[in-house]
């Protein structure tokens, strides 16, 4: 790119003023990915600590998730990119993430580690391949962008099939398993709805083909 840290020539998107002299305060506006933590967790203290450098080397401007990767740092300049690099590979134990014609940066659901729809673990799957593919995702190497998405389940979260070129999707592979007495106890009204979220209000009879089978991703009951 026209614009990046020593080394790498991916997670700076350089980004100048047409009309430097009239906007001197964003003569230059660039902006870095940064690789995010699998199942995007972060604590309260990494945040304070990546907003406190922000407003310290950079606009104080965040985009926190895009389609690309979930921590965006917009706007910066040209010599405060070397030291924004230094102080989250060295004081935050994070690297950047991808931007133009390379892998961009690997995102997943939250998967096993909380949600019981997953059907594998997505942050194993995601953790491995971005290992696997560093460099891809540090030096261009490509005729144009492509990304990895890893959802668990076909509710997709993370949106692969719109918003990646590889999509990782998370499928059931056994027969169906129903509870056909908690079924029988949902419809009957003994299992309060939606977990007791409606109560009070009159939704009529229970329909459980377009309640339930209709709305199912697999179309498999």
């Amino acid at each position: 790119g026209i614009v990046g840290v020593f080394g790498y020539g991916g997670g700076v998107i350089g980004r100048y003023c047409d009309q430097p002299e009239m906007f001197p305060g964003v003569a230059h506006f660039h902006t870095i990915r940064v690789n995010q933590p699998g199942g995007k967790y972060y604590n309260t203290e990494f945040l304070k600590k990546l907003c406190d450098l922000w407003d310290k080397r950079g606009s104080g401007l965040t985009n926190m998730h895009g389609s690309t990767g979930d921590i965006i740092l917009l706007g910066t300049y040209t010599h405060q990119l070397e030291e924004v690099f230094y102080e989250l590979t060295h004081d935050f134990n994070q690297d950047l993430g991808g931007s133009g014609s390379n892998l961009r940066t690997p995102s997943d659901c939250l998967g096993k580690s909380r949600c019981e729809y997953a059907c594998y673990d997505t942050m194993a799957l995601c953790y491995d391949l971005t290992n696997e593919y560093q460099d891809f995702l540090h030096r261009p190497a490509f005729p144009y962008k492509f990304k990895f998405k890893f959802g668990g389940c076909p509710n997709c979260c993370v949106a692969s099939i719109a918003r990646s070129d590889m999509s990782f999707i998370g499928t059931w592979r056994d027969d169906i398993r129903i509870d056909q007495k908690g079924v029988q106890a949902y419809v009957g009204g003994e299992v309060p709805v939606n977990g007791g979220a409606f109560k009070g209000r009159d939704w009529g009879a229970f329909d459980i083909n377009a309640e339930v089978i209709d709305l199912c991703p697999t179309k498999c009951m």
